[in-house]
């Protein structure tokens, strides 16, 4: 869906980056994550600051880039990236039909912004269901085309570097 409306592999990257979590990168660095020239990375960016969709600070030298959380469109292309990412609905299948989660987080790429095809979950929780996370695999491999790896934890150990999406 995503890739039909937008037609820049790099502005989709960006996208991705940017409104599937609160990150900030430079220059540079997404180049380097993206494995594409500084130019085209450049481009993209001045193109989507440009629109509104990404605002800029200066930090010495270089530029920080985010996500405009004040754009009016922001929550629309937050929610799409969710969509395009397939994420809304697997957590909410998982978290409903799983037991009593405690709470979910995702974490490694998609945690960064980077759509990998595939998503690294947490759950936290006591007596969850594990065959049906075996079946939750498949069929969401199967609906959104990305692998998804589960860790379960009985109790959250309180360092967890990731997105937390269900739970406080």
């Amino acid at each position: 869906m995503l890739d039909s409306l937008v037609t820049s592999k790099t502005r989709i990257k960006l996208l991705l980056k940017f409104f599937s979590h609160a990150n900030s990168s430079y220059l540079r660095s997404l180049a380097k994550e993206f494995d594409e020239s500084t130019n085209s990375v450049r481009v993209e960016l001045n193109r989507l600051a440009e629109a509104g969709l990404l605002v800029s600070k200066e930090e010495g030298k270089t530029k920080l880039y985010k996500a405009n959380e004040e754009h009016p469109f922001f929550n629309e292309i937050k929610n799409m990236v969710s969509k395009f990412l397939g994420l809304d609905d697997l957590m909410e299948r998982i978290v409903r039909r799983m037991g009593e989660v405690e709470k979910a987080y995702i974490v490694g790429d998609y945690a960064k912004g980077i759509d990998s095809g595939t998503v690294q979950m947490i759950l936290i929780g006591k007596d969850l269901d594990r065959d049906y996370l075996d079946f939750i695999r498949e069929k969401t491999y199967e609906k959104v085309q990305r692998k998804v790896d589960v860790t379960i934890m009985d109790t959250d150990p309180g360092d967890i570097q990731g997105i937390l999406v269900y739970g406080k």
